[in-house]
């Protein structure tokens, strides 16, 4: 699944609910999820690990959507490597 299928399939399945929660409400629980990926790396298993990655996934293609943002735009900076120092692997020190 691209960038841009996932964050279409979020907006198809939630988009509704997420815009009337709106945009602050959406941040807190991105960053909620964040906090519980962090748990599952420091001390889950894989599974737990990948469905909180999932999860962090989908609030942030909400956000995106919600603020009218393409999530592949946004990654694109990416796309030559760093976005400082243009190099694979990074050089910037």
């Amino acid at each position: 699944m691209t960038l841009a299928e996932l964050q279409e399939l979020m907006s198809r399945t939630y988009g509704e609910r997420d815009r009337h929660r709106g945009v602050p409400a959406t941040v807190a629980w991105l960053t909620e999820e964040v906090g519980e990926l962090a748990r599952a790396v420091r001390k889950g298993d894989r599974a737990e690990q990948l469905h909180e990655l999932g999860d962090v996934l989908a609030w942030l293609a909400s956000l995106a959507s919600q603020m009218g943002l393409s999530l592949e735009e946004a990654v694109s900076r990416y796309s030559g490597g760093c976005p400082k120092c243009g190099s694979i692997p990074c050089r910037c020190r």
